[in-house]
């Protein structure tokens, strides 16, 4: 096939720099504060000039060019990394200071106007007389909360408004919609609103005055006083900056690209080739080349230097395109095997149409019966029998507040890596593996991690462009992806159409279901949602088609529930739509043909909700121009587990060492590993040290896929129960404890009752290590360390709406969230963990959209103003209901729940506004336009 260019020459300096600001935003804090004093190469237009300032009751002088950032100032010139650079144009509220005592975004805020002010960073909110600020202890005790990313410019913010709230209404709390306007210029991504939302209001009318400063979550201290260090925090003797030439058009052939003006430029050291030897570049912010250099203003500023030669294609953009497209992204058998993997399960072979892939039709179930069934229903003409139709999501993006990130350093005998990562023993074994390492020369090191959700889930290109410098130069390189190069790059959801039918006979008993689905991964293939449509309703037939539609787009990675909020927009409306149609309680039908014993108990609990109960029975019962109304979904997700994985538990004089190489992404892997054990032992956590974050551990499970609390928690309680039967041993043979028998929190033996720290003070050190034994009835099945398990987890969710018929704007009110997953090993922290995805639910239904140019494939919402994120007052008040049982023969006796929460919120939400107003939305995200649109057909 021969594809004629539509443009093609020397393209000077279009991957970087200059051109790459324009498409990419803001610089890095470091980059616009030194790049600003460059005319040209080398000449300073002005020397920078002091700045005296108080800096956390500290008097102290910073030197401050006209472009310098109160942000880059704070971080790079005084070391408070608990400041954070998230998005970069005041949009997100991560880097928020005070100065003066009021709240500012110091990434917007220019250094030379802190002169002779005050300026207190979260490092500086606790005072020696008082300890932690009361919203620092308020945070910690309601769990406000996860990754912690955003966690400091939350509390900075929360400080300010509480000193001025209390100065003016003394104890009385404050309304929700008062907190909601005050933190209104804050994102968090982890969904920790619910709790922010208590922690103010606690905090505000007195609670924590007088509290004290430790809480359920494990490392809750570090992160409310900006002690918590990330990778981007990272900072080594010799370091240099890297960062990352990418193609700035979709489609194109690469003639030549030529780095050897950017090697020439002052303080420029290396660059490498990130081509990987392809010369095609398919999708806009390919990575091409990358270049360390003494700053990473200079090593961007080189990018513009380099020069690419290209022949310039018209791209495909959009499911449409590639479908109909005459042009295909892989030309043969040979590149096809270069598409990378959106999924997180192996890829299986499959056929190509052009630019399709598919169909994949493994997880059916009596095809031909389905088949025959919707087309019986469809012959009838009973709208009774037969819902469904065409249903669309779009594509989302991860988008963690801290972006990519790595800091490599390649030594004579180690690569030392920080890594943002859901991985550490897999990176590092990946790592290995990428540069034909033995295992034993890499460590991967991440103590804390700024969000993941998928995103950092296998080796980016960040990572192979630091590493790859490192060897060159024999020093580290950091390489931090800007907003927006993560929100180009960093990983999305796939956008999907689904083609579904339901069918049923004329006693409501589904028949049978049909789903043609396609999948927009970009560059990516093995989108599968047609497994979730199995486990759902699962004893009716069913025709399932997963088809991969491949583009010129950046590729998609697995997000939080990879599949499932697609799948269950389009199942769960046309069960809601049935049921309308037929005139019946939409859990009555659902409760007939659901064999899944969750959300059987979950029904009983959902028909008892004033909420659900109490609703108005007709159709858009509102006449006013506010609507309201109230929809429910179901949701089903299997659990893995990961059995390789260990967890260790070393005694010391003091109190127990707990390690694995696992990480804490804001999932609470830390506070379920000291729970473990202090359960085992009846005492209190903060007798139990945690280590993790480092791939020199024992193996410890990824964070993704629900596995890591199912893993680790019974791994840690097996380890404790083994180290306990050792003690009791010693006790009796050793220490002199006659009939030593285990109590809660020590011994009682013959001469009465010794504490667990006495006998550790007296016993030698142990070292014991644990793994997950298996389920009672083994797994469904494993591969690559993975296994999965026999049962199924249930979620239900209702939720209210309030729909403006005018501007057509949806704003949720409340949602109800039951959820049968078992045994909850940390409960406070498992709510919130529930509220977060239920909340990130809510935003991927309402607000975000990644958006590109169709003429060259730029992502056109390249910043958090332009991709939105819901924010404090967009989610309504969140209610979590756990069921508890039913999952006796797991071991540990519980599931994974951070999946199962993302697959509800958009179909309920999409079946209320249809009770509010009869229109049955169909596309997401439900934009006002939209909206409008429908209530006007």
């Amino acid at each position: 096939m021969t594809v004629k260019p539509t443009r093609r020459g020397l393209l000077k300096g279009t991957l970087g720099g200059t051109l790459t600001a324009a498409l990419t935003g803001c610089r890095s804090e470091q980059a616009r504060g030194e790049l600003s004093q460059l005319t040209a190469p080398g000449e300073k237009i002005v020397d920078a000039i002091p700045v005296d300032v108080t800096v956390n009751r500290t008097a102290t002088q910073i030197a401050a060019g006209p472009d310098t950032t109160a942000l880059e100032a704070v971080r790079n010139q005084l070391g408070l990394t608990g400041t954070k650079l998230a998005c970069g144009h005041g949009a997100c509220g991560a880097c928020t200071i005070q100065v003066d005592g009021k709240p500012v975004a110091s990434c917007l805020l220019p250094a030379t106007s802190l002169h002779r002010r005050r300026v207190t960073t979260v490092e500086g909110l606790a005072t020696d007389l008082r300890g932690l600020h009361p919203v620092q202890r308020a945070f910690i005790g309601e769990d406000a909360m996860q990754c912690g990313y955003c966690t400091p410019g939350f509390v900075v913010e929360a400080a300010a408004f509480f000193d001025a709230w209390r100065a003016e209404h003394g104890k009385q709390p404050p309304s929700r919609e008062v907190i909601a306007d005050a933190l209104s210029g804050h994102l968090c991504r982890c969904g920790a609103y619910t709790q922010i939302y208590a922690a103010i209001a606690r905090a505000c009318e007195g609670a924590y005055d007088n509290a004290g400063e430790r809480g359920p979550r494990y490392d809750a201290r570090e992160k409310v006083t900006g002690q918590a260090k990330y990778t981007v925090d990272v900072q080594l003797p010799n370091m240099v900056y890297g960062a990352i030439g990418r193609a700035h058009v979709a489609h194109a052939t690469i003639r030549r690209i030529d780095w050897s003006r950017a090697l020439k430029h002052p303080g420029v050291y290396a660059a490498v080739d990130l081509t990987m030897g392809v010369r095609t570049i398919r999708f806009a912010g390919q990575e091409l080349v990358a270049i360390a250099a003494e700053s990473e203003a200079i090593a961007r500023h080189a990018l513009t230097l380099v020069d690419y030669d290209l022949d310039v294609y018209t791209p495909i953009i959009g499911i449409e395109a590639g479908r109909t497209a005459k042009d295909h992204v892989y030309t043969s058998r040979a590149t096809r095997k270069q598409a990378p993997n959106a999924n997180e399960a192996p890829l299986l072979p499959l056929k190509w149409r052009g630019n399709l892939r598919g169909p994949f039709q493994l997880f059916s179930k009596s095809r031909g019966k389905a088949r025959r069934a919707v087309t019986e229903a469809k012959d009838s003409g009973d709208a009774k029998r037969l819902a469904g139709g065409q249903f669309s999501t779009q594509t989302q993006c991860h988008s963690t507040l801290e972006p990519h990130a790595c800091v490599a350093d390649w030594r004579d005998d180690l690569l030392v890596v920080h890594l943002s990562t859901q991985g550490v023993h897999q990176a590092a074994e990946d790592i290995a593996k990428r540069f034909d390492l033995p295992a034993e020369r890499v460590q991967v090191l991440a103590q804390h991690v700024g969000g993941g959700f998928g995103g950092k889930a296998v080796l980016s290109l960040e990572l192979v462009a630091a590493v790859e410098l490192s060897r060159q130069l024999g020093r580290p390189v950091r390489v931090v992806l800007d907003r927006h190069e993560e929100l180009a790059t960093g990983g999305n959801r796939p956008a999907q159409e689904i083609d579904l039918a339901l069918a049923a006979d004329t006693e409501g008993k589904f028949t049978g279901v049909q789903v043609k689905s396609f999948a927009d991964a970009g560059v990516a293939v093995g989108s599968a949602p047609s497994i979730l449509f199995r486990i759902m309703y699962a004893k009716t037939p069913k025709k399932l088609e997963d088809w991969d539609v491949v583009t010129h787009a950046a590729p998609g990675k697995p997000l939080r529930a990879p599949g499932g909020p697609p799948a269950f927009w389009a199942l769960e409306q046309a069960v809601d739509e049935l049921a309308h149609a037929r005139s019946e309680d939409p859990i009555a039908l659902r409760r007939r043909n659901d064999p899944n014993p969750a959300r059987k108990e979950l029904y009983t609990w959902a028909e008892s909700l004033p909420l659900w109960r109490d609703r108005a029975t007709s159709i858009a019962a509102d006449s006013g121009r506010y609507r309201r109304g109230v929809g429910l979904a179901v949701g089903g997700w299997f659990y893995f587990v990961q059995p390789s994985a260990r967890v260790q538990v070393d005694t010391t004089p003091g109190g127990f060492v707990v390690s694995t190489a696992c990480q804490d992404i804001g999932n609470g892997s830390k506070s379920v590993l000291a729970q473990a054990v202090a359960n085992v032992f009846g005492i209190d956590p903060g007798m139990v040290a945690i280590r993790v974050g480092d791939s020199k551990l024992v193996p410890g499970p990824m964070s993704a896929g629900s596995r890591t609390a199912t893993t680790i928690g019974p791994a840690a309680t097996q380890a404790a129960e083994n180290l306990r039967e050792e003690l009791l041993e010693i006790a009796e043979a050793q220490l002199g404890y006659r009939g030593a028998q285990a109590i809660p929190g020590g011994l009682r033996h013959s001469a009465g009752e010794t504490s667990w720290g006495e006998v550790l003070a007296r016993a030698p050190r142990l070292t014991t290590i644990g793994r997950r034994k298996r389920d009672r009835k083994g797994y469904v099945f494993g591969i690559g360390g993975l296994a999965a398990g026999r049962y199924v987890s249930g979620s239900l969710q209702v939720s209210e709406v309030e729909v403006d018929t005018r501007l057509g704007t949806v704003r949720v009110l409340q949602s109800q969230v039951g959820l049968g997953v078992g045994k909850i090993f940390t409960p406070v922290l498992a709510r919130s963990q529930a509220t977060g995805g239920v909340i990130q639910g809510i935003s991927y239904a309402l607000y975000e959209e990644r958006r590109l140019d169709p003429n060259t494939g730029a992502v056109l919402t390249g910043n958090l103003e332009d991709y939105r994120i819901a924010g404090l007052g967009d989610v309504g008040t969140i209610d979590i209901h756990f069921m508890q049982k039913g999952f006796e023969n797991v071991t540990g006796g519980g599931v994974g729940l951070a999946e199962l929460v993302k697959l509800a919120p958009a179909a309920a939400l999409g079946n209320a506004v249809f009770h509010a107003t009869g229109y049955r939305p169909r596309h997401l995200p439900l934009r006002p336009d939209r909206v409008l649109k429908g209530l006007r057909t």
